[in-house]
């Protein structure tokens, strides 16, 4: 079985030095969801990396701040058929909280379990701060690709602004380029509801990346809809998107001009009060553009040319 690239390295090569330490190096270990789990004693076996025991299924939650919040319900039933023929292979990381075991990292093997009717389940009990369990989760979920393109951006803004990273430390961690980093993070300024669209899978990631080019959220909405409602590829969004900003950049650009054509239509008017005949500046830019001078005549152009010489 082909695993992540990154997994089984330890967490102190996955998550910022200043936890690294305090994180076991197997709480993301490459894991097996189809062969048998050893048969595991009900009371609790030290182990290196932690507690081992089988714990009341019902004794295990959640962590809150997962940032996987949709599961693919035909992927959790073919685990759950897996778990009941052989059992669950790797333990679940927890942490005690009070009378509950919170869930670090394996909420997926938890809820196929759950669905496979077990009572009871394998964990692996390790004490962790706030800030490791949220890093530790991430970083699995991230390196699983479990998440769709919006939780991923998510994920990588937490690991950013929560825990100090850069987009090259998340890269690495990740093992992704530092520009698919900075690129994903860039989903979180379309607006919520196309955000929405793109969890729903209405729209795909390359599509929503094209309407990142539409300032007004109103219309990046419909320009949405209405790529979902035709079936419409990235390539079309792109070019509509190319078209709606077209006049915006010409307008843009002549608004830009106004003020160095005024001044260069100065020039030409004392240009023209020198010659004596009709002249005109036109600008391409602040620094480039046409000179254009009248002439009625031979005698009127050589008169120029004499003057001009």
């Amino acid at each position: 079985m082909t695993m992540k690239k990154g997994l089984g390295r330890g967490l102190d090569a996955m998550i910022p030095n200043k936890i690294a330490n305090k994180v076991p190096d197997k709480a993301l270990a490459p894991k097996t969801e189809n062969v048998p789990e050893a048969a595991a004693a009900a009371t609790a076996e030290p182990a290196a990396d932690g507690t081992r025991m089988v714990v009341d299924i019902l004794k295990v939650d959640r962590n809150k701040k997962q940032p996987r919040k949709k599961f693919d319900e035909n992927a959790l039933e073919e685990l759950a058929d897996s778990i009941r023929q052989v059992g669950i292979l790797q333990p679940i990381l927890v942490t005690k909280k009070g009378d509950i075991y919170e869930i670090v990292a394996g909420e997926r093997r938890w809820r196929a379990a759950r669905q496979a009717g077990l009572k009871e389940v394998p964990v692996i009990v390790r004490e962790f701060t706030e800030e490791e369990i949220d890093a530790i989760s991430l970083i699995e979920n991230l390196q699983r690709q479990d998440l769709n393109a919006i939780e991923e951006a998510q994920a990588f803004k937490r690991l950013k602004e929560a825990h100090g990273m850069t987009d090259d430390q998340i890269a690495e961690k990740v093992s992704k380029s530092r520009a698919a980093i900075t690129n994903s993070m860039r989903l979180l300024k379309l607006d919520n509801r196309v955000q929405e669209m793109v969890i729903d899978e209405k729209i795909s990631m390359g599509l929503a990346r094209a309407l990142l080019g539409v300032d007004d959220s109103e219309k990046q909405y419909e320009m949405a809809q209405d790529a979902f409602d035709r079936r419409m590829s990235v390539r079309d969004v792109e070019k509509l998107v190319k078209q709606l900003n077209a006049p915006k950049k010409a307008e843009k650009k002549k608004q830009d001009l106004t003020q160095y054509q005024l001044q260069f239509d100065e020039y030409a008017q004392k240009m023209a009060d020198a010659l004596g005949v009709k002249v005109a500046v036109t600008l391409k830019d602040k620094n480039t553009g046409r000179l254009e001078i009248d002439f009625y005549n031979t005698d009127d152009f050589e008169r120029l040319y004499d003057r001009l010489k």
